[in-house]
């Protein structure tokens, strides 16, 4: 199954296998659908990936699926890009990396590079008011956008790098999440994915590579060896296809 979609900025084609669809998307929005009419309220389900492993169109995929089908409650997907600090603060404040202090902007996209405290607050706001604006992130303006879209459906799916992350600050913002999901890939693979797409976002091979050589890669091992287990985990495989 094709799906098209503008992430971020950035227009992504993606295939979905219909065994995919049929034996693991379709059953995962009949659980959440189930366990959200039990709770009687929204329920908050987290889905944390290292990047360039597909999450932002995966979660927009499942909301489009649970809008065509009426047995399913309707799904939001919402992501933790609109929570990165903005470019300006990036560029002026440093952080320390590899024993060297550095300009948070170089590292961006890791974990000290986010507003913690205001996700934190704002996935409160989701699971208390009926309605709550959330940011997005336009990668061409490398800037988040406040308010890009309202909170308002029954099911929210929420992804992000850290989600899951078991580290000191993060570690707990799993406990609001009602239900948890986590891709596995190949980092050979991510690198790659995330090479191209750093390329669309109007960079130069050869800028491209240097920023997710030394940024990104450390952020895929991150998520990848320093993640809680979640409910549910995912394999990203060869074929781009997602496996239990």
């Amino acid at each position: 199954m094709e799906y098209q979609v503008n992430m971020n900025g950035i227009d992504v084609n993606a295939r979905y296998s219909e065994d995919s669809v049929k034996e693991l998307f379709l059953p995962l929005l009949e659980r959440l659908t189930r366990m959200q009419r039990e709770k009687k309220g929204r329920l908050l389900v987290f889905l944390a990936a290292p990047p360039g492993a597909g999450k932002s169109t995966l979660c927009s995929f499942l909301q489009k699926l649970s809008e065509e089908h009426e047995e399913f409650a309707d799904v939001q997907a919402i992501g933790m890009d609109g929570f990165h600090r903005r470019q300006e603060y990036l560029t002026s404040h440093t952080t320390i990396r590899d024993g060297k202090e550095i300009l948070m902007v170089e590292i961006k996209g890791a974990p000290v590079t986010f507003d913690l405290e205001l996700l934190r607050n704002r996935i409160t706001d989701v699971l208390e008011k009926t309605q709550v604006g959330w940011p997005g992130y336009d990668r061409h303006l490398h800037n988040p956008v406040e308010d890009a879209v309202t909170v308002n459906k029954d099911i929210v799916l929420l992804e992000g790098n850290y989600l899951l992350l078991d580290e000191d600050g993060w570690r707990d913002l799993s406990r609001l999440a009602d239900y948890t999901i986590f891709i596995k890939a190949d980092e050979d693979k991510l690198r790659t994915r995330l090479i191209d797409r750093k390329e669309k976002s109007g960079n130069s091979l050869e800028v491209a590579t240097r920023f997710v050589d030394y940024s990104d890669m450390a952020n895929v091992k991150l998520c990848l060896e320093k993640s809680k287990k979640a409910d549910l985990t995912l394999v990203l495989e060869d074929d781009d296809q997602y496996h239990v």
